[in-house]
């Protein structure tokens, strides 16, 4: 598994961008992956040094079509906290 399968996309939320200026950014990742997969990946891909990792799952919801019940699918969110002086540039 290689960085950019880890690391899905960076998530812009109203929360995570109130989160920015101290450090800490959202990303989508891999539900597999691992905070030592998750801590490189970032490293990797993003040139930056990264002090910490929170993880989050969050469970999918159960939805109803028509007669049907579904599942909306679980996603992975990973709180990454960079060294102090350390910032990525998202467009």
């Amino acid at each position: 598994m290689n960085s950019f399968d880890i690391v899905k996309s960076i998530l812009r939320t109203e929360k995570s961008t109130l989160e920015e200026p101290k450090g800490r950014y959202l990303f989508l990742v891999d539900n597999k992956a691992n905070k030592i997969q998750i801590k490189r990946a970032v490293e990797e891909t993003y040139k930056v040094k990264v002090k910490e990792v929170n993880t989050a799952v969050i469970r999918g919801k159960l939805k109803r079509v028509r007669h049907q019940l579904g599942k909306t699918p679980d996603v992975k969110r990973a709180y990454v906290t960079l060294v102090e002086g350390q910032k990525i540039e998202a467009a």
